[in-house]
């Protein structure tokens, strides 16, 4: 038992010590004075994680439902960790859990199989295709700027419209989309300075931050574009992604009714696109949402 929980702990400690070492000379190296999170430190790093600690579990005899268990274990104290030292928010702990997760267990699963076969041969050439594959990445320029589009149509005219899509009122309807229920901040009410092209124009957040906007194209009942100008200090988003543009475009159908167009622009700085795209995307479309159904609501009722 007392080797058991020696190795158990090395395993862990050795695992995560590991992870934070990379990650901190990544900081200083190859990232230094950028804010981007490469693909490495949510695939490669992990996976490295978990064969590390398959080495020192290696003599432990573990079944898969004690590997997977302890895996889980392993990947939960690399999650602490991040919130402790990295100051990470508790959404981009929910949203970077699944990735870290899956690919500390399917290390730990690989090293297993690894270490058990005993073939050196095989063993470092996997683990040097991995620290290949992490130089390439750390190497590699990281860049993706990307739009999202949302329409609804809205039963009043254009010209009925047009004041609500320049500023509204505050948003009194309870937040559906689950991460603004578990704490995300949601959009609840814009400020405008004035109805002109160049008018600064403020986009306020359920916890009180703000977006700072100037609006850049202003074509009455038809055409409002914003450019951001600033963005909140908040650390859920700082660093992880950049808000570029909003725009709203209204297309009178000729029946009474109107097509709203809410468009957003933003660059990411967190990879791999395949996981992450996902998420801004899906924020960024609820985010539309949640303000057009309102100035939807406040057209149709007035």
């Amino acid at each position: 038992m007392k080797f058991y929980k020696s190795d158990l702990f090395k395993g862990f400690a050795a695992a995560n010590l590991f992870a934070f070492l990379l990650i901190g000379i990544l900081k200083y190296t190859a990232l230094q004075g950028s804010n981007t999170l490469i693909f490495s430190i949510f695939v490669i790093i992990p996976l490295m994680m978990g064969i590390i600690a398959s080495w020192f579990w290696r003599n432990l005899d573990f079944k898969s439902r004690t590997l997977l268990g302890n895996s889980i274990l392993n990947g939960a104290l690399a999650i602490l960790f991040s919130a402790v030292f990295l100051r990470e928010g508790v959404i981009c702990l929910i949203i970077v859990s699944p990735l870290i997760l899956t690919f500390i267990i399917t290390g730990a699963f690989l090293g297993h199989r690894m270490f058990k076969k005993n073939n050196q041969k095989l063993n470092v050439s996997i683990i040097s295709l991995l620290f290949v594959v992490f130089i390439a990445d750390s190497l590699s320029s990281h860049d993706h700027v990307n739009m999202v589009s949302d329409e609804i149509i809205v039963k009043a005219s254009p010209e009925k419209i047009w004041k609500n899509v320049v500023a509204f009122e505050k948003i009194k309807q309870k937040d559906q989309f689950w991460l603004f229920r578990v704490g995300m901040p949601s959009p609840m009410q814009t400020t405008v300075e004035g109805y002109h092209q160049g008018a600064g124009r403020k986009c306020i957040f359920s916890n009180g931050y703000t977006f700072d906007e100037k609006i850049v194209t202003y074509k009455p009942n038809e055409d409002l574009t914003f450019r951001i100008t600033g963005q909140p200090l908040d650390p859920e988003i700082m660093g992880h992604i950049d808000i570029q543009q909003g725009q709203f475009l209204l297309k009178d159908n000729g029946n009474g009714t109107t097509t709203l167009t809410g468009n957003s622009w933003y660059k990411l700085h967190v990879f791999p696109l395949w996981y992450y795209d996902l998420w801004a995307e899906s924020i960024t479309r609820n985010v539309h949402l949640r303000v057009m159904e309102h100035i939807k609501q406040l057209s149709e009722n007035k």
